[in-house]
């Protein structure tokens, strides 16, 4: 009672091909392949470009958008203010 039995395999299978049509079964089929040679094709390169960006510069050199990176100079020393009595 645990087990299915090859009828009802075929059964599942008839049914599955009823619905979707045999076209968009193997449609399906066909790009999950796709999918699984693309994916370990990605993974036998030895380098990535986005790596390879991320190992050009130092972690916490991040600039904002359209503003020059902070000198280490200006970083260190530390500002005063004036305070006008009068």
């Amino acid at each position: 009672m645990g087990s299915f039995s090859i009828w009802h395999w075929m059964i599942v299978l008839l049914v599955i091909l009823l619905l979707f049509g045999s076209g968009k079964v193997s449609n399906l089929m066909g790009d999950f392949a796709k999918g699984i040679k693309s994916f370990k094709k990605n993974m036998a390169e030895d380098t990535d470009a986005s790596m390879e960006a991320a190992a050009d510069r130092p972690a916490g050199s991040i600039a904002a958008p359209n503003a020059p990176a902070p000198s280490a100079t200006a970083a260190s020393t530390p500002t005063t203010t004036a305070v006008h009595r009068g």
